[in-house]
């Protein structure tokens, strides 16, 4: 499903985000990402789903080379990828509803299946009684949620995850990456970054370790 070949990110200045970086997750895979902050993680998150690209080497997602995948394709890249961030990135003068709705508006989407798809995301969230509030009416939890229905709305087969839980406590940390792992176990590929060690200790699974820019400790760590 992805694939990393000695793959390099260098930003401005000449610092190396990610250097010579080889790994694989195959279909359907939960696979966590775990290191310090400016360990890299994010910046590899970006590069599956085009945010930036590669200095060096090839990203190859679902067999596809997307290191140099022209702009006008990039939308069609991204509708396969659901993205879930630690700030949730949700629109403020909308309703929960056209928040999750806005992916499938994008893709085209008949008002009918928007309707239908945004309220079984909703119900796997559990939040079915908030499709009306705002962003602003949700405790910081429910706003987690929330993105996490926006990014499997459009079913798709990819769901990466930027440190979902860095601003939850244990308890609301443990609820959302059990959510995750429902959604892993009718099919979905899933790379999640995160630095809480003891929460993937209860959750297990295999672990990719990195440490400035490169993988430490062998690609297939399992907790």
């Amino acid at each position: 499903m992805i694939r990393f070949d000695n793959v390099t990110k260098r930003y401005d200045r000449g610092r190396e985000a990610l250097s010579n970086v080889s790994l694989q997750v195959d279909p359907g895979e939960l696979v966590f990402l775990t290191g310090r902050s400016g360990a890299g993680k994010s910046t590899l998150l970006k590069l599956i789903g085009l945010l930036e690209r590669p200095t060096r080497g090839q990203v190859l997602v679902d067999g596809r080379n997307i290191s140099r995948l022209p702009a006008r394709k990039i939308p069609r890249h991204r509708r396969q990828i659901g993205m879930v961030f630690q700030d949730h990135k949700l629109l403020e003068d909308r309703s929960v509803f056209e928040n999750i709705a806005l992916p499938m508006i994008i893709a085209g989407y008949s008002q009918r299946e928007i309707r239908a798809r945004v309220r079984a995301a909703l119900e796997h969230v559990g939040l079915l009684n908030r499709e009306k509030s705002t962003p602003s009416q949700l405790s910081t939890g429910e706003q987690q949620r929330i993105g996490i229905a926006r990014a499997v709305v459009a079913r798709p087969k990819l769901l990466l995850a930027d440190e979902p839980t860095g601003n939850l406590d244990p308890e609301l940390s443990l609820d959302i990456m059990n959510l995750f792992q429902r959604f892993n176990q009718v099919g979905v590929t899933m790379l999640i970054a995160t630095h809480d060690l003891g929460l993937l200790e209860q959750l297990g699974g295999r672990c990719i370790v990195l440490e400035d820019g490169e993988i430490r400790h062998g690609e297939h760590q399992t907790l």
